[in-house]
């Protein structure tokens, strides 16, 4: 189904965070984090081993203490995909993780105190070829900031973000990113959109402490969506209390809403009602299980009845719409009839058979 609208995006210098692109004319990447304790190797590369599997392109580990760090260490040798490192006050532990292979250091520059120790830690950056994250977040403004605007405002956030900035400029370090969260979604809309104005390195977007999974869902979809639509954003993370897992599917899911990312099925399903033919939810959930080790993009549509069915079905690459009999479109034209108790079935292989078919094709 081609979009009626094309969101043109923020003009941003490009960073590469290991092989990823993030800014310029690159796809807006999705990331998440670990929260299984890192001096646990083992559980740790097992989380971001499911976290890679579900599509994400960066993974941020906590390394809090110099145990962690060494436990960093094993954990990069064993890992395919790029990890930033999340350091906090304890300038040594980005020196060492630096060391190790970190691919990206999340780190404020004003938070790990003296000159010096700045100094050090962004020629480690520089030496290593590594860009820094740039952090700030409304629940951590500096005490001064705090006092001053008495309480967290968009223009506090930006205020505490250019502290940082201006410190990596007299050290001529330009390979960086930044992040303005909160957990209100409208100061954190407005402090991005501010400083979006101000400079042109690459954003990093999220809506921190969302909240769980259904309504850190809506929180996210609905501030990541205004940032989105203007074209502000090149790499996002939904922060939810919930599996890693689903940070990366609901991030996906959100580009994809807005044109912006395609990956895996874009499944288009109704919400049911009393005309539908066959159990339309029971489908949908068992349909969308079974596709999530798709990555390849593809539309598909599970439409319950004849009302918007033919319609919606005709529209995307493979279709379904319930009827007597329930009938399956692929590519806009009829392919079979298809029983309720063989729906599942049919509709899988169908659509599988036609992401083969278009990589065959290519």
């Amino acid at each position: 189904m081609k979009p009626i609208h094309s969101i043109t995006r923020r003009k941003s210098r490009q960073i590469f965070v290991g092989n990823v692109a993030i800014g310029g004319d690159a796809p807006i990447s999705v990331q998440s984090m670990t929260n299984t304790q890192t001096t646990d190797v083992t559980a740790t590369l097992k989380q971001i081993k499911a976290i890679e599997e579900a599509g994400a392109d960066l993974v941020r580990i906590s390394v809090p203490t110099m145990e962690a760090a060494e436990a960093f260490k094993e954990i990069k040798k064993q890992a395919n995909i790029p990890l930033i490192t999340d350091i906090h006050f304890d300038y040594k532990i980005a020196l060492k993780v630096a060391e190790y292979g970190a691919d990206c250091l999340r780190i404020n520059p004003g938070n790990i105190g003296r000159e010096d120790r700045i100094r050090e830690v962004v020629a480690s950056a520089k030496d290593h070829g590594i860009p820094i994250r740039i952090g700030v977040n409304a629940g951590s403004l500096e005490k001064d900031l705090q006092k001053k605007y008495t309480e967290p405002t968009p223009e506090a956030m930006v205020e505490s973000a250019f502290r940082h900035i201006d410190i990596l400029d007299r050290l001529n370090f330009d390979n960086f990113k930044i992040s303005l969260k909160a957990s209100e979604i409208f100061m954190t809309v407005f402090a991005y959109q501010q400083l979006a104005s101000e400079i042109d390195n690459p954003l990093h977007l999220g809506i921190t402490e969302a909240g769980s999974l259904r309504s850190g869902t809506v929180k996210s979809s609905i501030g990541l969506g205004l940032l989105l639509a203007e074209g502000i954003g090149d790499t996002i993370r939904v922060s939810l209390a919930s599996d890693p897992v689903d940070e990366v599917r609901v991030g996906f899911d959100i580009l994809k809403s807005l044109g912006l990312r395609q990956k895996g099925v874009n499944l288009i399903a109704c919400p049911s009602c009393s005309r539908q033919k066959f159990d339309v939810i029971k489908v949908v959930n068992e349909l969308e299980s079974r596709l999530e080790d798709i990555s390849e993009p593809i539309d598909a549509a599970v439409i319950g009845c004849v009302v918007n069915g033919p319609g919606e079905a005709k529209a995307v690459s493979v279709g379904l719409t319930g009827g007597e009999p329930n009938l399956m479109y692929v590519e806009g034209k009829t392919d079979q009839k298809v029983s309720n108790e063989n729906l599942v079935d049919v509709l899988e292989a169908k659509i599988r058979a036609q992401i083969k078919l278009n990589l065959d094709n290519l």
